[in-house]
């Protein structure tokens, strides 16, 4: 290496990685820097074809790879390498006396130790990818980062090509120290997801890392700071649009789960992360019809997602509401090319990725942590508790119903006719206060309520609700149950002439 104060000239280099896309250019300027490399097996090979000159790291250690390829260059001579401090004359001494040679540049890629247990590989594979040598030589790399250069990873190597091209292969101590952060974020990342599965079994430790956090214009409110932590281009395309904002994210989560609720053709329109429109048709139009019927008012700047193709005809009804974001599996070249001229409008092309499977929220200075609510119940769970019972509209219309009522903030009641949602109270403190705000909304938009049913996410403590649905005209219900009061309403609804389905599984979100 060559100092001119805080400046460092690349002058060798021990190239590591399991991928090997993006060497090639990597190579070139090695080549043309003049700087002696080192290598190990695949890499060397790699590398050699590409023309350059490389020095086995056997010919460094005295040893050859061993154990299957377990152990390459945990050695001293490359630790020492890589280790030894510029300015430290012990450090110099010693690497002259037993003869190590100094490394500055250490490029790394590890082994796909996340990707191959997504992919269902065995125990063996696994434990296989499990990448030693490399997170050694990347946390070496980056604590020397005063004196060396680390590339963790292929994401970075960008910014190698940079230093060796564009900087004829120096760099600043800002840089150096930039890409330490870079390091120890991709080794605290990897042991966290090895540690996450060996620890699939047993809750009472928990590792989160993400990379790439993206800072959003503001968080909830405009004097807040936001950010997000993931990847969206797992799950969208984005098509369109400005920038997706922190509330936009809620919302489309929102949208997302309770979407996937829904096999038929169907439209929902969110707002504060809660369906204010939603309903199941033949077509996709059609189903937007209904479901902005539900609620037209509320539509205005909300959330629409669809699990059908947005065609021409759906875009030119869709063209004459403002809102937010469109996410739909599939757009018709015509659709986007209407929808688009809005510049702002975020629309979303929605990938086949799983949710995750549990869901993280911060609560005082902890976490709380809870499986992913994926009970969606079916007539199977049917309990009919009263001596009425539903008929096949009201059962599918009681199944449409609870479905919103799961993705609706507690306390919630939903009202349905039809496969569309006519009505409901969201976030109340009573579920009484929640049912008169169903019935007012269902009314103000003149939208019939007798014949309706009605969801709720829990038990009714009392035989009030009911009371209140029959006079409304309601002639069905279906909730949890549980309740040590469950006969008041059970004997209401056979007192009038109402059915009551009980599924035992209560949907409280908060």
């Amino acid at each position: 290496m060559l100092y001119t104060g805080e400046i460092m000239k690349i002058e060798s280099a021990l190239v590591s990685v399991y991928h090997k896309e993006g060497l090639d250019r990597i190579a070139d300027l090695l080549k043309k820097r003049n700087i002696k490399t080192y290598s190990t097996g695949g890499t060397k090979e790699y590398l050699e074809r590409l023309g350059l000159q490389v020095t086995a790291i056997e010919e460094v250690t005295g040893f050859p790879s061993i154990l299957g390829g377990r152990v390459k260059t945990l050695h001293p001579a490359v630790f020492g390498g890589i280790l030894n401090r510029a300015h430290e004359s012990v450090d110099q001494d010693q690497l002259k006396e037993f003869g190590l040679p100094n490394i500055d540049l250490i490029v790394v890629d590890l082994y796909p130790f996340e990707d191959t247990v997504a992919s269902g590989a065995s125990a063996e594979e696994i434990i296989e990818k499990i990448d030693i040598g490399g997170i050694s030589l990347i946390r070496a790399g980056a604590k020397n980062y005063k004196d060396k250069v680390i590339i963790p990873s292929k994401e970075q190597y960008r910014d190698l090509v940079r230093i060796l091209d564009e900087k004829g292969s120096e760099s600043t101590m800002e840089e150096r120290k930039a890409l330490a952060k870079k390091a120890f974020g991709i080794s605290s990342k990897y042991d966290s997801a090895i540690f996450s599965y060996f620890s699939k079994e047993d809750e009472t430790d928990i590792r989160i890392a993400y990379d790439g956090g993206q800072e959003l214009r503001y968080g909830e409110n405009p004097h807040q700071k936001g950010w997000f932590y993931g990847n969206l281009d797992q799950m969208f395309d984005k098509l369109n649009g400005k920038e997706i904002s922190y509330n936009n994210l809620l919302d489309i989560d929102a949208a997302v789960n309770i979407i996937d609720e829904f096999d038929d053709c169907t439209v929902a329109i969110l707002k504060h992360n809660n369906a204010c429109g939603l309903a199941s048709r033949s077509t996709v139009l059609e189903s937007y019809k209904e479901a902005l019927a539900g609620d037209p008012v509320s539509a205005f700047g909300g959330i629409i997602i669809t699990n059908r193709t947005v065609n021409l005809e759906f875009a030119e009804k869709l063209n004459e509401l403002f809102y937010e974001v469109l996410i739909a599996p599939e757009i018709e070249e015509s659709a986007l090319n209407l929808l688009s001229k809005k510049k702002n409008r975020i629309i979303l092309k929605r990938k086949k990725q799983a949710m995750s499977k549990e869901i993280i929220r911060t609560v005082l200075h902890g976490l709380l942590v809870q499986d992913r609510d994926n009970k969606t119940e079916t007539r199977d769970d049917f309990f009919v508790a009263t001596k009425a019972v539903p008929s096949s509209t009201e059962a599918e219309d009681l199944l449409f119903a609870n479905k919103i009522a799961k993705h609706t903030k507690s306390n919630t009641i939903v009202l349905a006719k039809n496969k569309q949602l006519i009505g409901s109270g969201t976030g109340q403190t009573s579920r009484i206060d929640a049912l008169k705000q169903a019935i007012l909304k269902a009314r103000s938009f003149n939208l019939e309520l007798n014949g309706a049913v009605m969801a709720s996410d829990a038990f009714f403590p009392f035989s009030d609700s009911v009371k209140i649905a029959h006079e409304a005209g309601i002639t069905s219900v279906i909730q949890p149950g549980g309740s040590i009061r469950d006969d008041d309403s059970i004997n209401y609804c056979n007192d009038n002439g109402m059915s009551m389905v009980l599924t035992g599984t209560r949907h409280f979100k908060h």
